[in-house]
């Protein structure tokens, strides 16, 4: 069962994730989060840190490739993959985003290695129901979504982001991971209420939250993951915690790493905004 704090593992913590389990650091990470295709290889490196912290560590699974929103087909040979890589794993839940990252063209599939956002739309619902269940027949379990950052509104959009959400669920059975971040930057690239984002979202159906960092260039706000987490998203964070309960929440960073010492700081602050937010709601 995966509860309280985690970090996404990332290369250069490996070996100081499984030293901070081993040594019984009082700001270790409770649970890591690992990138699902970092460990689609047959052996090397990457499969013997995969068992260094899956002995350690609580694990869940959180892909950028499983392409749910394009028109093309689902590959097979990636969905074989993930299962076995689930089976090796077992995971508490596997996740991935609800975007497009590829497509197929002159019969060759050009992945734009993006989270391309999708239109709101009931055609959008009826394309991603199918493939959704498709995914989750596979897992035998329900696919956990993430909502993406976007620059973009498109002009075929009939619902809001947190309304599509919310029917998708409905629909599919499948899970969210609330990616705080996220509903901030898009949130000043679009011009919605973000605490009424999270308002509007089924709150049973959110299993874990992300947190990063952005940067903010005045009138557009990117999603970089490179940067601490900045007061505004923490305070949105607490609103979470206070509409939502507790959940699983964990820190990505991307670029510009940290030693792992300073990134388990931030963790520390994550810990204390929750503590702050839910003590207020129980008050």
């Amino acid at each position: 069962m995966i509860q309280g704090f985690g970090l996404g593992a990332r290369a250069e913590h490996y070996e100081g994730l499984a030293r901070a389990h081993d040594e019984h650091w009082a700001n270790r990470p409770q649970w890591l989060e690992l990138i699902t295709e970092n460990f689609m290889v047959g052996g090397g490196a990457p499969l013997h840190h995969l068992e260094q912290l899956r002995r350690r560590y609580p694990l869940v699974l959180h892909g950028v490739s499983l392409n749910l929103g394009s028109s093309a087909p689902l590959r097979e040979d990636y969905l074989d993959q993930l299962v076995a890589l689930v089976e090796r794993v077992q995971p508490a839940w596997v996740s991935d985003h609800l975007c497009w990252t590829g497509t197929l063209h002159g019969g060759r599939f050009i992945n734009a290695h993006d989270l391309l956002p999708l239109p709101y739309a009931h055609e959008t619902l009826a394309h991603l129901r199918g493939r959704i269940e498709r995914v989750q027949e596979r897992l035998r379990q329900p696919l956990v979504l993430e909502n993406v950052s976007s620059y973009v509104q498109f002009a075929a959009d009939e619902m809001d982001e947190a309304s599509f959400l919310a029917t998708l669920v409905r629909q599919t059975g499948c899970r969210l991971l609330l990616d705080v971040n996220n509903v901030y930057v898009s949130h000043r690239n679009h011009g919605f209420d973000p605490q009424a984002f999270i308002d509007a979202l089924p709150a049973e159906a959110v299993v874990q939250i992300h947190l990063a960092g952005h940067q903010d260039q005045g009138e557009l706000v990117i999603d970089t993951h490179d940067a601490p987490i900045r007061d505004a998203v923490y305070a949105l964070y607490a609103h979470t915690l206070r509409r939502l309960g507790p959940r699983p929440t964990m820190i990505e960073r991307d670029a510009e790493i940290p030693p792992l010492p300073e990134l388990l700081q931030e963790l520390d602050r994550v810990r204390e905004v929750a503590a702050a937010a839910l003590a207020l709601e129980t008050a």
